[in-house]
């Protein structure tokens, strides 16, 4: 039997407690591939530089991982993205990864957590399960990164899947696409709303969450709520720590396709 390597990629994290939602969603791929080696790899050269200065840790980027599996005579390498949307990252590890084609008898790459239409039921059942029972006058607003990536739609959609499950008071932004934080706050309004829950819709809840969401700058969502007179409560969690995510992306990882 060839040597087999389960590489999980994502785009990392400086902060340590953040890496904990990275982590759970690796020991989720690793037991549910037990007869492949486990590999971690970072798509984001800056967070893997920072983390090495920091903490003297290395976390290679995906063709330098897979170099060095192809010299270490490996036959199957099966790469699970642990990226939320099929935007720049998830296409930055792919471009990473073609080079390799033909050097491994088999090498395979798994979807992105929002794929196909079962993903986003999903996924937002299990944030449904996991939310507060919201009063008529409280919306739930959740932040995703966004992107000029054409795949920013996926929080659109991620939206409209709360509404397929009858959740009318839930909302999602993104820090640096559409929808934007102007368009929900009209939202909001229209709807008399005096409280909102806050979470981050991200693997991790790292710098975009404790800066941009939950930070006391007088930009960050929370802040703005506040001078918009609502009442905030946030909740900082990342997506990696649902068990039912850790599920799509196995699931994701062995129906994985070669390139």
């Amino acid at each position: 039997m060839g040597k087999k390597a389960l590489v999980v990629v994502s785009f990392g994290t400086a902060w340590p407690e953040a890496r904990r939602a990275i982590e759970k969603l690796e020991e989720r791929l690793r037991r549910a591939f037990p007869t492949h080696d486990f590999y971690r790899s970072f798509t984001s050269g800056m967070v893997a530089r920072r983390i090495e200065r920091e903490a003297g840790v290395h976390i290679p980027q995906p063709e330098e991982l897979l170099e060095r599996l192809a010299a270490a005579g490996y036959d199957e390498v099966r790469c699970q993205s642990l990226h939320v949307i099929f935007g720049q990252e998830y296409e930055k590890m792919l471009r990473q990864l073609r080079p390799f084609c033909g050097r491994f008898e088999k090498l395979l790459a798994g979807d992105p957590l929002l794929w196909g239409t079962g993903d986003y039921l999903r996924l937002t059942k299990a944030l449904l399960a996991r939310m507060p029972r919201l009063d008529r006058d409280e919306a739930y607003l959740f932040m995703g990164h966004g992107s000029a990536h054409p795949a920013n739609a996926a929080y659109a959609l991620v939206e409209n899947t709360f509404r397929y499950h009858g959740a009318e008071r839930v909302y999602v932004g993104t820090v640096e696409g559409f929808p934007h934080l102007d368009y929900v706050l009209s939202r909001l309004h229209r709807r008399e709303i005096a409280q909102v829950h806050l979470a981050p819709l991200m693997i991790v809840a790292g710098d975009h969450a404790h800066n941009d969401l939950a930070g006391e700058g007088e930009d960050s969502w929370k802040s703005r709520l506040e001078s918009e007179g609502y009442q905030v409560q946030t909740h900082l969690y990342g997506l990696g720590e649902l068990d039912a995510v850790g599920d799509i992306f196995v699931d994701h990882c062995r129906r994985a396709a070669a390139l």
